[in-house]
C-alpha cells in the first residue's frame, strides 16, 4: 500500500493521492530529479484483474506515449515496477469539463470551439492508429487557460491489437458509446465521432439524451432509440444531426466536421442534410450527473474520472442471466433488419415482359460478385454499409444474405467516389434510379424502410455531392432527394 513520501522508481515523491478510476490510482507527485510537480497513474490491485488491469494501464501508456499534441495528455515516462507499473504525466491543473457543465451548459459558440479541440486530439490519434473509446465529459480536462486536455486513454484499441474484457464486465460508457461499438461491428474513428456528438449534446443541452435508468437499457437506447430534437443548440444543431446518426457511413469524415465546427464558432449555421434519428417525442432523457465524488481541489482535475466496470449482476447465476439477455438482445438488434428481410416473399428470378421500372433488372438471378466499380454519376439504394476492415468474407456473407431478397445487390467499395466517405463497403441496388426519392420507392417496395437498412445514395466525384443523401419514410423522404442541373 502506498503512502504520502514513499519514492517511486527511486526518483518521483508521492505528495497526495488524487483518486482512483476503473484503470488505477492517481497521486500527485514531485519528482526530485528535475524538481517539477508530474501526475503518476499506478495499476490497481485487485487480485483478480491484476494481470488484465495492468495490461489495459500499460497500453494506455503505449497510446499516449505515441502522441504529441497540445490536447491530448502528456506522457513523460513508464516505470514497469512490481508489483504495479506507473505511468508519469503531465499534472493538468484545472477542471474537468464534466465538472464545468455542473454550472451550466456551454453556448453553441463555446462548444464548438472545445469540439475543435477534442476533435484535433482524436485526429491525432487516429493517425497514430488509436481509437479512444472512452470519449466523455469526465475525460477532456480544461486547462486554466480554457483549452481542451484528452485524457484517459486506458481501454483505448492500438490498431493490430486484442479487446481487452473480463468475463461478467463491461468497459466504457455506454451512453457515449456509438451503436456499432456495442454490436461489435466497427472500432473505426467514425465510432469516436459519434462519441464527441454526445459529448457536444450534452455541452449545449445539459442533459444525457441516451442515459437510462440500468445498463443494459441504456444500451437498447443507444441501439434504437430516437434521440430528443435539440432545443438549445442553434447552430450546432446541424453538427448533432451529422454525429448522431446509426450509419457510420453516413457521418462526416474528421476534416468535414472540423469545417461545421468552424463555421459554429465563427456564429453562423453550416448546412447538413438532417437524418431522421431524432425526434420531440423521443423517451425523456435523465440529466447528467457524475458517478463519484467531484475533486475538490484543481489539481485532482489530473485524475481520470472513476470508469468503474459495469458489471450485470453480483451473484453468478444472475451475472449468467443478464449476461446471456444482453447478448440475445444484442444479436436481436444486430439482425433485426436481415430478419425482417428473410420474411419478405421473394421477388421472381426472371423479369416480365413490359415497360421498365426502377428495379426491373433487379429480377435476375445474383451474380458471384460485383464485377469492377458502379458509373458514377447516378442514384443508387443503399442497402447496408460495413468498414472495408472487416474483411473480404464478412463482405461476401453480407452480400450473399442481402441477395436473398434482392437479387441483383451489388457491393462497391467507397472509396472510390468522393460523394461518399471513406473506408466502407457499400451494399446497394443500381437501380436505374431517376432520383432519391425512386430510390426510396424500391426501398419500401422492398420492405426496407429505415435509413439504416436503405437510402437513396448519390455516386459522384464531388465531396460536396456527400449530401446528397434521401432517407425514409418514401411519402415524405429527408435529406437532399435531388441533385441541382
Amino acid at each position: 500500500m502506498n503512502a504520502p513520501g514513499d519514492l517511486v522508481d527511486g526518483r518521483f515523491e508521492l505528495v497526495e493521492r488524487l483518486g482512483s478510476g476503473g484503470m488505477g490510482t492517481v497521486w500527485r507527485a514531485r519528482d526530485t530529479v528535475l524538481d517539477r510537480e508530474v501526475a503518476l497513474k499506478a495499476v490497481r490491485s485487485d487480485a483478480d484483474t491484476v494481470g488484465l488491469v495492468r495490461e489495459r494501464v500499460m497500453r494506455e501508456a503505449r497510446a499516449l506515449a505515441r502522441l504529441s499534441h497540445p490536447h491530448v495528455v502528456t506522457v513523460h515516462q513508464i516505470v514497469d515496477a512490481e508489483p504495479h507499473p506507473w505511468i508519469v504525466m503531465e499534472l493538468v491543473p484545472g477542471i474537468s469539463l464534466q465538472q464545468h457543465l455542473d454550472n451550466g451548459p456551454l453556448t453553441p459558440p463555446a462548444a464548438a470551439r472545445l469540439g475543435r479541440q477534442v476533435l484535433a486530439a482524436l485526429r491525432a490519434a487516429h493517425a497514430a492508429g488509436i481509437q479512444h473509446r472512452d470519449v466523455k465529459p469526465a475525460n477532456i480536462l480544461l486547462r486554466p487557460d480554457g483549452s481542451a486536455v484528452l485524457t484517459d486513454f486506458g481501454i483505448a484499441a492500438l490498431q493490430g491489437t486484442t479487446g481487452l474484457t473480463a468475463t461478467g464486465e463491461f468497459v466504457g460508457s455506454p451512453e457515449y458509446m456509438a451503436p456499432e461499438r456495442i454490436r461489435g461491428h466497427d472500432d473505426g474513428p467514425a465510432a469516436d465521432l459519434w462519441s464527441l456528438g454526445v459529448v457536444l449534446y450534452v455541452c449545449t443541452e445539459g442533459v444525457s439524451p441516451l442515459r437510462r435508468p440500468t445498463t443494459l437499457a441504456t444500451l437498447a437506447a443507444v441501439l434504437d432509440d430516437p434521440l430528443p430534437a435539440p432545443s438549445r443548440s442553434g447552430p450546432l444543431t446541424p453538427v448533432l444531426e451529422a454525429l448522431l446518426v446509426r450509419d457510420p457511413a453516413a457521418r462526416p469524415d474528421a476534416a468535414r466536421l472540423d469545417m461545421m465546427l468552424a463555421q459554429v464558432e465563427s456564429g453562423t449555421t453550416p448546412q447538413w442534410a438532417a437524418q431522421p434519428t431524432m425526434t420531440a417525442t423521443a423517451p425523456q432523457p435523465t440529466p447528467t450527473q457524475l458517478d463519484t465524488p467531484r475533486p475538490t481541489t484543481p489539481e485532482a482535475l489530473t485524475r481520470p474520472r472513476r470508469r468503474t466496470p459495469l458489471v450485470v449482476a453480483g451473484t453468478a447465476v444472475l451475472a449468467i442471466a443478464a449476461a446471456t439477455a444482453l447478448v440475445l438482445a444484442l444479436r436481436a438488434g444486430d439482425t433485426a433488419a436481415d430478419n425482417k428481410a428473410d420474411a419478405t416473399p421473394k421477388p421472381p428470378a426472371t423479369t416480365t415482359a413490359g415497360p421498365s421500372t426502377p428495379g426491373n433488372e433487379l429480377e435476375a438471378p445474383p451474380t458471384p460478385l460485383p464485377t469492377g466499380p458502379a458509373p458514377a454519376g447516378r442514384w443508387i439504394a443503399q442497402l447496408h454499409s460495413e468498414p472495408v476492415s472487416a474483411g473480404i468474407a464478412n463482405r461476401d456473407r453480407r452480400l450473399a444474405t442481402l441477395r436473398e431478397t434482392i437479387p441483383g445487390t451489388k457491393v462497391l467499395r467507397s472509396g472510390d467516389y468522393a460523394s461518399l466517405r471513406a473506408g466502407y463497403w457499400v451494399f446497394y441496388a443500381p437501380g436505374p434510379f431517376a432520383n432519391g426519392r425512386a430510390a426510396l420507392t424500391f426501398c419500401a417496395k422492398h420492405d426496407r424502410t429505415t435509413a439504416n437498412t436503405c437510402m437513396g445514395r448519390y455516386l459522384s466525384n464531388d465531396a460536396t455531392e456527400f449530401l446528397l443523401q434521401c432517407r425514409p419514410p418514401a411519402d415524405a423522404p429527408t435529406g437532399r432527394c435531388t441533385r441541382k442541373g
